[in-house]
């Protein structure tokens, strides 16, 4: 029976985890490279912006226990939940060195019985080729002596309905035990469907192939949108109108850029894996070439409209609001207003920044400040502190030009205040 979890790896996925386990009964430590982030839960206090999860953390003080040290949490583990990143490198190839080296620490201090499951989003046979031999290492067999177990993580940041306890579950094993083992503890902790798929392979496709359908769909509209306004036709409109049909539509929507730790990110190991099989992704590298284009794409919108008025980007004072890669989180990791920001300023924009959620990246003291400084806005992130403004208030600060790059404003009455509108598609 599982009583102790150690969870490798305190972000964005492997915190909440923690937390849940911890609520649901279980003797759970956090273990966790960064010491500032150790010493911070440790206090009682959260290293991500997130209420709820500030609050759990303040409220299982004491009961969540945080280390740096392997030795202090992985021997007494039942079960080990690895939730390290996985990036990709300039060149777009996986880079699985997290995963290498939690491996190799759970390596040092693996006991037969334990129940290992890796978290993090891998390609399709990395549990197996990268993670099983370095645990083997220890002289323990997967499947004999310990299970190993792949049960790729779910969460959607900032999502107030779907959230880690609702969520349902995939998972796969290299054993019919190791699946029953992980899914009787996932089920104790999670108010949703455990689903135990065929194999380890399985279950990390699946992850994998849940994002890149997202990158495919929102490059289809990006492209679609693209297309529309040349014809004049309003994207969201057509969108709004697709929606209805009851079947074979999912509406996605076109944006300045897609950003996170996963859409743009996922269908690369897709696209490296499959190399190995001389297989070529074209459909998911078009959708990645489709999608990459759409920061400059979103400034070039701005860049028209300015020399309608005879004006360029070189010497104008542009506000650049939202750095975060999606609406109401503080997380900024592969967002396509970095991009922006390096396009503009590429350019000689005169560049303000601001957002309420990534303060860190601001060069304005506020809002205030953001507005009276910029002549023309380019909004690349719909956090609700602006899609609620009091539109009056651009008019006030003499705003002549918004570009909407995430077509969340009021077009109609934008442009009933004497102000430029542009958006993606619209």
């Amino acid at each position: 029976m599982i009583k102790k979890v150690c969870i490798i790896g305190l972000g964005y996925v492997g915190l909440p985890l923690a937390c849940l386990a911890a609520r649901k009964g279980y003797e759970v430590t956090g273990l966790e490279i960064n010491t500032k982030n150790v010493e911070q839960l440790k206090a009682g206090t959260c290293h991500i912006k997130d209420e709820f999860l500030q609050t759990e953390v303040r409220e299982l003080q004491g009961i969540l226990q945080v280390t740096a040290d392997p030795a202090t949490a992985l021997p007494s583990a039942d079960i080990i939940i690895i939730c390290v990143p996985t990036p990709v490198n300039h060149k777009f190839l996986p880079d699985l060195e997290y995963v290498r080296s939690a491996g190799k620490s759970v390596a040092q201090h693996l006991r037969a019985g334990q129940i290992i499951v890796l978290e993090s989003t891998v390609n399709p046979g990395t549990t197996e080729e990268t993670l099983q031999p370095i645990l083997e290492q220890s002289s323990l067999q997967a499947g004999k002596d310990f299970h190993l177990v792949h049960c790729p993580e779910r969460i959607d940041p900032g999502n107030k309905k779907w959230n880690l306890s609702n969520i349902p579950r995939v998972l796969g094993s290299l054993t019919t035990e190791g699946a029953a083992a992980a899914k009787q503890f996932y089920a104790s902790i999670v108010n949703a469907d455990i689903l135990i798929l065929n194999g380890l392979k399985e279950a990390e496709a699946t992850k994998i192939m849940e994002n890149s359908f997202r990158d495919v769909n929102i490059a289809f509209m990006n492209e679609m949108a693209k297309s529309f306004d040349k014809a004049g036709i309003d994207v969201t409109e057509v969108i709004r109108g697709a929606s209805t049909k009851p079947f074979a539509f999912l509406p996605h929507y076109p944006g300045c850029g897609v950003g996170g730790h996963c859409i743009p990110v996922d269908p690369y190991y897709l696209i490296e894996g499959a190399k190995k099989f001389h297989f070529e992704h074209k459909f998911l590298e078009l959708a990645r070439k489709i999608n990459e284009s759409m920061p400059e794409y979103t400034v070039s919108l701005l860049a028209e409209e300015l020399n309608k008025i005879g004006k360029s980007v070189k010497g104008s004072q542009i506000g650049l609001y939202g750095v975060a890669y999606k609406k109401d989180v503080d997380d900024t990791r592969e967002s396509p207003s970095l991009e922006i920001m390096r396009l503009l300023r590429e350019k000689g924009a005169t560049l303000f920044i601001y957002d309420p959620h990534a303060k860190h990246k601001n060069n304005v003291a506020d809002f205030e400040e953001f507005l009276k400084h910029s002549d023309y806005l380019l909004i690349a992130t719909n956090h609700a502190e602006f899609t609620g403004l009091e539109l009056e208030k651009l008019k006030e600060n003499d705003i002549k030009i918004i570009i909407d790059g995430r077509n969340c404003l009021d077009k109609e009455k934008i442009q009933q205040l004497g102000i430029v509108y542009k958006g993606i598609g619209r």
